[in-house]
């Protein structure tokens, strides 16, 4: 099986799995593939990230990159919490002092709704979204 970035005439993106190139080719010819959003038949490759492979032809092991990127992660989280002022909930509150300059600048971390990280960017106020892992195991 092969999977496959598609893109639809109007500009949708989606995944689709072919057992090879040559099944994709027939199903799209067929107007048997179509877009889940809008249910279009021109369908296209997309762009799509290659597959990684070690030099033995081995395929990347995901769940070790994946506890390597949590471990990574992980340490920005613990950098974040050795180096900022946690606010809590009052992130946004926060955030819009120092940016209004209401409060010493200063690097703080905390939570914020996504309306309320949507009223911030509105605002310029400068922030960066970031998604912490667990810290139990």
């Amino acid at each position: 099986m092969i999977l496959f970035e598609l893109r639809c005439g109007n500009d949708h993106h989606f995944e689709g799995w072919f057992r090879d190139n040559a099944a994709y080719e027939a199903q799209v010819a067929a107007a048997a593939v179509s877009c889940p959003v809008c249910g279009a038949t021109d369908v296209a490759k997309a762009i799509m990230a290659p597959r990684l492979n070690r030099a033995t032809g081995e395929a990347l092991d995901l769940a070790a990159a994946a506890g390597a990127m949590r471990k990574v992660m992980g340490e920005i989280r613990k950098k974040v919490e050795e180096s900022c002022d946690y606010v809590g909930e009052n992130f946004a509150e926060e955030a819009r002092k120092i940016h209004y300059g209401e409060t010493e600048a200063r690097a703080i971390y905390g939570e914020a709704s996504p309306e309320q990280a949507r009223e911030l960017k509105e605002e310029g106020v400068e922030f960066h979204p970031v998604p912490w892992p667990a810290t139990e195991n």
